[in-house]
């Protein structure tokens, strides 16, 4: 699914990212996630939160959507 609609960046690509290592700091710089309406921040940084290697969770739920990560 596209959380950035700004960016068209997906749950997927953000999820990615989480899953290296990579910082939500980081995310916003390499991809453009909720740099420029914002209205997609709380979705993308739960998206990040759930795909982290700190926080083994496969499913979030996210303002009534549930968003499920696949495993890499």
């Amino acid at each position: 699914m596209i959380v950035c609609v700004c960016h068209r960046i997906s749950d997927w690509t953000i999820a990615r990212a989480a899953q290296s290592g990579m910082p939500f700091d980081d995310v916003q710089r390499a991809y453009g996630v909720a740099t420029q309406c914002g209205k997609c921040e709380t979705c993308a940084r739960a998206v990040w939160a759930a795909g982290s290697p700190a926080q083994p969770v496969s499913v979030a739920t996210v303002t009534g959507a549930t968003v499920v990560l696949l495993p890499a």
